[in-house]
């Protein structure tokens, strides 16, 4: 559920829009709660953000987050039991201003009971020709501790590397465009060749016995992953105070899976206090190299994999958005609030990923249900500026 966690945290915090000149964020207080349900998952909690100015130079901001998640997924039920398990995570950021460039750095400590995550990051933007273009660079590294629940001395020590390129151009009065480039290393340290630390310590591969049926090993993955990601925004303000956004991007890793992914959404005031999203998501990928649903006999390769997020599959998401500006002086202390609600509906639909949990006398091994998965992400959150 990391990748769910982390879309969240960037859905709520806004990372992931379109470069603006140098302006220091406003001073604000966002409270959120978030709730994902879909396949057997349910991971909710709240949050809380506050930004602050120091001067007309400096801006830092505090975040707080938790997710309370009980799972019994397919993978849990396939090989494990229900479990139950909270993460909380701190960050704190601050972004200094001089002239048209912005200095940014932050740092994010996540905590779980058999996972501990810090990250540490700077970004540099500068906005050139009277504000028109922007150019930032991002890095950031992070040190992980991966645990295992049922054995205290499981420990495996991860790095993190990601360098970012961004670039922004105000084409029209009513066009802005958007390009940007990732690269990101994660790299396990000090482990042997027959242990892992980039996969899920409590997943199994499946392979086939001499009498029909299947057993299961562990896993065992590559040490290293590099990926790389383009991606194309556009924002078009229309003439009636609407906008279309649109995004493209293409993604593709060291372990062979390529994807894309396209997105349009569509923002609509509705009189001086609505505004209304819609957003529609396609996303599609290939398989890891060293993946597969049910592998021919034990330790039938080097590497090994079953993790259905490495399988090729294809999703849409359906996003549906409400906010509402609260009339002035309604909040006292507050010089303007808003209510916000959204919605994500998402169908997955997995090419090469079976249903192990159906009757081995009902089906053969390899002849089972491909799986698929719907869910909902609600997200609700009130906005205090001050």
């Amino acid at each position: 559920m990391a990748v769910i966690n982390r879309l969240l945290v960037l859905m709520f915090i806004g990372i992931a829009t379109v470069a603006q000149a140098a302006v220091l964020p406003d001073e604000r207080i966002d409270i959120l709660y978030h709730g994902y349900d879909g396949g057997g998952a349910q991971i909710d909690g709240p949050s809380i953000l506050v930004r602050k100015s120091i001067g007309s130079s400096v801006s830092v901001a505090a975040n707080y987050y938790v997710d309370m998640v009980s799972s019994a997924s397919i993978d849990v039920e396939a090989t494990a039991s229900p479990y139950s398990e909270e993460r909380k995570e701190q960050g704190l950021s601050a972004q200094y201003m001089v002239d048209r460039s912005t200095i940014s750095v932050g740092y994010v400590s996540s905590k779980e009971n058999d996972y501990d995550a810090t990250t540490y990051s700077l970004g540099i933007d500068q906005s050139f020709f009277g504000d028109l273009t922007t150019l930032g660079f991002g890095v950031s590294f992070g040190q992980d501790i991966v645990g295992q629940n049922t054995d205290p001395t499981y420990k495996r020590d991860l790095q993190r590397r990601k360098y970012s390129i961004n670039a922004s151009q105000i084409l029209t009065k009513n066009l802005l465009a958007s390009l940007s480039f990732d690269s990101a290393t994660d790299q396990c340290l000090n482990l042997a060749e027959s242990e892992s630390c980039l996969n899920n310590p409590y997943r199994s591969v499946r392979y086939l016995t001499g009498t029909g049926g299947y057993a299961y090993q562990s896993e065992l993955y590559p040490h290293t992953r590099n990926s790389d990601a383009v991606g194309l925004r556009l924002m078009y303000f229309l003439p009636y105070r609407a906008s279309l956004r649109a995004e493209l991007r293409q993604f593709s890793d060291s372990w062979g899976i390529d994807a894309e992914n396209a997105e349009l959404r569509y923002l609509h005031p509705y009189g001086e206090r609505f505004l209304f999203e819609v957003k529609y998501r396609i996303y599609e990928q290939t398989a890891a190299d060293f993946y597969a649903d049910l592998f021919p006999f034990r330790d039938a390769q080097n590497y090994m994999a079953r993790d259905k997020e490495l399988s090729p599959f294809s999703s849409t998401v359906l996003g549906l958005g409400v906010t509402y500006k609260v009339p002035p002086g309604f909040i006292p202390w507050f010089e303007k609030s808003t209510v916000n609600l959204y919605w994500d509906h998402f169908n997955i639909d997995y090419d090469d990923f079976r249903d192990a949990r159906v009757s081995p006398t009902e089906f053969a091994a390899g002849s089972e249900p491909l799986y698929s998965l719907q869910a909902d992400v609600i997200r609700f959150y009130l906005s205090f500026w001050f």
